[in-house]
């Protein structure tokens, strides 16, 4: 008897030890923390409304709406949390290319040639490099857009790893970003059209942390040495310029609160 339970025993020990092992694994991509029915849902499906005839188009780190008439998409969203952004062990690969996903065509690297314009990134390649797969699939050129050098080797790179910072700190985010497509903008390429926004936006929501919270950005399309924090303003006014409801998942009264408030100090510290 003493024997089978000293085996029962070491086999609880190894069972457990397995099952801690396989939780700190998913620690790396999942929140430990408890939300409520209505976050667990929308943890679900986070993506901003979008009509049936629209083309949305699910990649493995970031899924995006594609704007045909602009040739880009009108907005990537997706989630990162500390244990991506902690594993980040994949370099870039610099691998642009037409996106085959899109039915209807994405823009093409030529496009681009010669325009004095960088292919810049939607979803960062940085916020993709804990899976080879995930930071190969950045580079599609549906997740690309015109940006100035200045813009996008700028302001624009500073906010992408301030986000990242924030990840690491507030262990889950999920973040809309795109440019402002709006009639009228200029365009680059002989292939395709590729409209050159004007304006650049990112939103940054966090359900998880002890004090839900969001901020957004709105940036002009041009280097810039002024701090990220002028540039930041409710979610509720991204909504009104590019039209797009970004969180119709989220309870009404969690998603007001959140897209009508602004509180820098909350982000800024």
């Amino acid at each position: 008897m003493l024997f089978f339970r000293i085996v029962f025993s070491a086999i609880i020990f190894f069972s457990l030890g397995n099952w801690c092992s396989i939780k700190n694994t998913a620690r790396l991509f999942y929140s430990q923390s408890q939300p409520g029915d209505s976050i667990k849902k929308f943890a679900n499906s986070f993506y901003p409304k979008f009509k049936k005839k629209e083309q949305v188009v699910k990649h493995l780190g970031y899924t995006l709406c594609y704007e045909e008439k602009y040739e880009q998409a009108k907005w990537v969203a997706y989630r990162l949390t500390a244990g991506m952004c902690n594993n980040n062990v994949e370099e870039r690969t610099d691998d642009f290319r037409e996106d085959k996903a899109i039915k209807t065509g994405s823009a093409v690297p030529e496009d681009y040639k010669k325009s004095g314009y960088d292919r810049g990134h939607l979803c960062p390649a940085g916020d993709m490099a804990w899976s080879e797969i995930a930071m190969s699939e950045s580079f599609y050129m549906s997740n690309m857009s015109p940006q100035t050098p200045k813009f996008n080797r700028g302001i624009w790179k500073t906010l992408e790893s301030q986000v990242r910072e924030w990840a690491k700190k507030e262990e889950e985010l999920y973040i809309v970003t795109a440019g402002v497509l709006e009639k009228g903008l200029p365009t680059i390429g002989d292939k395709n059209k590729v409209a050159i926004p004007k304006y650049y936006y990112k939103i940054v929501l966090d359900v998880f942390g002890k004090e839900k919270k969001a901020i957004a950005f709105v940036m002009p399309n041009e280097g810039s040495k002024q701090s990220i924090f002028d540039f930041a303003v409710t979610v509720d006014s991204v909504e009104r310029l590019t039209q797009i409801n970004f969180f119709p998942a989220l309870k009404d009264s969690i998603e007001n609160n959140l897209e009508s408030n602004l509180n820098v100090d909350l982000w800024n510290h």
